[in-house]
């Protein structure tokens, strides 16, 4: 008797429960047990449905983003952008791949033309996991020239990624050579001009790209900033005096990955004493009676959108003190009355200078900007206290579509708290609407 081995038998078979053609998911992707691209999960899609939320339109959302990306290039006279950072990478296809380990070995790589033509260049072995998305026209692979990849023939394999680029660009492009880049291994930009291109700033192009959102890319937004409010909402419900910080970051992680959401950039939760000076990412530290807790979320949730959002509660069985009441005010009114300068035409300037500013006391150790953009992460612009100007490095205005995180770090020096809030915030036609609804907590609001 031939003994089947584990192996032979659990394959991936393309014929084996697929999609339902008759039907999709809220999202309009394939209702396929199997299916390839990760999306939300059914916990996500039935708690948005009972807030009476819309998913976003997939299909839309990834035409206008490559619309945006082709209307920058053409605004710019640039032949085409070349992208090895794994976000942008996310919001030019749509897909992903060993999205941490990609954002310190570069082996992906995507080129999108003027004209909209988009090839990706993936790990050689998942050339497969862009297929949902039908605007990548074709997938390669060969576009690692880091190090740890190709050693000391590092070079070589520039220089054969680099004529796939010229080669592409003569096609699209005609004789147009100007060409945006992100990011690249110093191989790769040798390789790139010795060919008789001209590299131009494509972090630029990219982030001025992805500042405006679509209609389906605010929908994705709203769902994700729910997701990841109800992963708050449980960790606010565990966390108690007695858990490590580590503990109680430990459900926030848990929360989101049980609703789709991907990962999180950071660990900022701190607890008592840990939380001034601010930025201590969380530890094995316990949680004492009557302490503050504090985090920010940095999220990256559902259809890979960041959730950026900070609060801060008090935790224990006694009353907060005077003081950690009094910072929690000045920061609440922090950040509400620096939303509310947020309408189409206002400069960054005017928001960097109006609108509330921090006593002195909370001046050395305040946080490193008053506003920042999120979209896929922290992304342009970062609007900065008036201290931290610079002047010519932000000039622009608000406009509808545009969504920014409003910040608020009240912290002593010396003292043994902080207090740290954050809201997510869109601009609309006529003013703005804050995305975040997560309440405040309301021992230390008052």
């Amino acid at each position: 008797m031939t003994q089947s081995h584990f192996s032979d038998t659990r394959k991936i078979d393309p014929l084996r429960n697929k999609a339902d053609t008759t039907s999709a998911l809220p999202d309009g992707s394939p209702r396929d047990n199997d299916r390839i691209e990760i999306g939300p999960t059914r916990l996500a899609f039935d708690e948005w449905a009972a807030a009476g939320l819309t998913a976003p339109d997939l299909t839309g959302m990834r035409q206008w983003r490559l619309d945006r990306i082709s209307g920058q290039l053409q605004e710019r006279d640039l032949a085409g952008v070349l992208m090895f950072d794994p976000l942008n990478i996310r919001y030019a296809t749509d897909s992903t791949n060993m999205q941490l380990w990609n954002t310190h070995n570069p082996f992906r790589a995507c080129l999108v033309t003027a004209d909209g033509h988009m090839v990706l260049w993936d790990y050689k072995n998942a050339p497969f996991l862009a297929e949902h998305n039908p605007l990548v026209r074709e997938v390669r692979s060969g576009a690692s020239m880091f190090y740890f990849a190709t050693g000391d023939r590092s070079g070589d394999a520039a220089g054969r990624f680099a004529a796939q680029v010229s080669d592409l660009l003569a096609e699209r492009s005609g004789n147009n050579r100007r060409l945006a880049v992100d990011k690249i291994m110093l191989h790769g930009y040798h390789a790139l001009t010795d060919l008789g291109l001209r590299v131009e700033d494509g972090e630029e192009v990219m982030e001025h790209a992805r500042s405006i959102k679509g209609e389906d890319d605010i929908l994705a937004m709203r769902c994700s900033i729910h997701a990841c409010e109800q992963a708050v909402k449980a960790m606010e419900d565990a966390a108690a005096p007695g858990m490590s910080e580590d503990a109680i970051w430990a459900v926030l992680h848990a929360e989101n990955i049980a609703r789709g959401g991907e990962w999180i950039e950071t660990r900022l939760l701190a607890s008592g004493p840990r939380t001034n000076p601010w930025f201590q990412e969380c530890g094995p530290r316990i949680v004492q009676n009557n302490e503050i807790l504090a985090f920010d979320t940095d999220l990256i949730g559902c259809y890979g959108i960041c959730t950026d959002i900070s609060r801060t509660w008090f935790l224990g069985d006694g009353e907060p003190t005077r003081e950690m009441k009094d910072d929690y005010r000045i920061a609440h009114e922090h950040i509400t009355t620096n939303m509310a300068l947020m309408k189409p035409g206002v400069s960054f300037r005017e928001l960097t200078f109006g609108g509330h500013q921090l006593p002195d006391i909370y001046q050395k150790q305040k946080y490193s900007c008053r506003f920042h953009g999120v979209g896929l992460c922290d992304e342009w612009p970062l609007i900065a206290y008036p201290d931290h100007y610079v002047e010519g490095a932000f000039d622009a205005v608000l406009a509808p579509g545009m969504v920014l995180c409003v910040e608020a770090l009240v912290s002593r020096e010396g003292g043994d708290f902080s207090i740290k809030l954050e809201d997510q915030v869109l601009v609309t036609e006529d003013g703005y609407e804050n995305l975040t609804s997560y309440p405040h907590c309301p021992r230390l609001l008052g």
